[in-house]
């Protein structure tokens, strides 16, 4: 209990401000991931226009490409608008999951019937509407699929702050508690700071823990569900 204290307490409180940090950046992306996600799975997958086998390729192909090779032009791309260090640099980049898009799109075409939207539009039902209320509660396991996938990236996301942050009041746990370790290596017999990394460490994962808790009961409702009220 004294570790915890003296945790929060430690560097004018700088633990705390990193994980307030770190639950925006996360909190943001995986709500702002997900919904961009939903919309462009479901277009993709039942709608028709010019380019739609290209945008499904080059989906796949954007899937392969690992998150750090795009760091550097991300960065060079962010300097240019200026938003180097600051939340966004951090927010935007993980707004884009091209494994949820390709995630949504699958379930949308496995799980949502065709014959069901088409009755909806016959009902004169808007696109919208039939999106929010048909299309959303018959993939709620995918979004929250992709919302807790970009959420966990997100929060244990290291190299992408590590580069797009300097300013230490902006950094998330990740970049905070590397920063207290490489300390405490450079100054020899600092037990406490090893003790505060440690304790940081395992508290930072108690929030993830409670998500998953609480969002594992929409994988188990019946994916069709909304439609049918």
């Amino acid at each position: 209990m004294d570790n915890v204290v003296q945790l929060f307490r430690e560097d004018d409180g700088a633990y705390g401000r990193w994980l307030a940090n770190t639950a925006l950046y996360s909190g943001v992306s995986a709500v702002g991931a997900t919904a961009l996600a939903a919309a462009a799975g479901y277009g993709l997958a039942r709608f028709s226009f010019w380019g739609k086998r290209f945008f499904e390729t080059a989906l796949l192909g954007m899937i392969m490409v690992p998150a750090t090779a795009l760091v550097l032009p991300t960065y060079l791309i962010l300097s240019r608008l200026e938003i180097v260090n600051t939340v966004w640099a951090i927010i935007l980049p993980s707004l884009l999951s091209p494994f949820g898009a390709y995630l949504v799109r699958v379930h949308v075409t496995e799980s949502v019937p065709v014959e069901l939207i088409d009755a909806a539009r016959v009902d004169r039902a808007g696109e919208l509407r039939i999106f929010w209320q048909i299309v959303v509660p018959m993939i709620r396991p995918a979004l929250v699929t992709v919302f807790l996938f970009t959420l966990v990236a997100t929060w244990n996301n290291y190299f992408l702050p590590l580069v797009m942050l300097s300013d230490t009041d902006l950094y998330p746990l990740t970049v905070g508690l590397t920063t207290w370790f490489n300390t405490a290596q450079q100054e020899a017999g600092t037990r406490v700071l090893f003790n505060l990394v440690v304790t940081g460490a395992l508290f930072a994962i108690v929030p993830l823990i409670a998500a998953f808790v609480l969002l594992q009961r929409f994988w188990r409702g019946g994916v069709g569900a909304g439609a049918l009220k």
